[in-house]
């Protein structure tokens, strides 16, 4: 069963991010105290037999631990970029993709 608390919240900000079989959101929602905090999810579509239904993973992440997990997240990037990669060219997954689905429904 899934948690549906806080789905009442208002959304302040939405960004969708298409990324191959993968969908992520990043949404900005308010609390009833007016504070904001930020939900990551991950959206997967998965094929059953003739139907399909959404794999998801969300992260809360609220203000006080933006600064550290953006530091974290920055350096996990820079050593697969600098010591695991240094070789490879990521600026070919720089431009958008464009698809036919850009714009299906954000599935809560």
């Amino acid at each position: 069963m899934e948690d549906n608390r806080g789905n009442d919240r208002e959304d302040i900000f939405s960004k969708r991010v298409k990324a191959g079989k993968r969908t992520y959101f990043f949404d900005v929602k308010s609390t009833r105290s007016n504070d904001y905090y930020l939900i990551i999810t991950e959206s997967k579509r998965r094929v059953n037999g003739d139907s399909f239904s959404y794999e998801k993973h969300k992260i809360f992440l609220y203000k006080e631990d933006f600064g550290k997990f953006i530091e974290a997240l920055q350096g996990a990037v820079d050593h697969v970029k600098t010591d695991l990669l240094p070789d490879f060219d990521f600026s070919q997954f720089d431009e958008e993709e464009e698809s036919e689905y850009d714009d299906e429904l954000k599935w809560d």
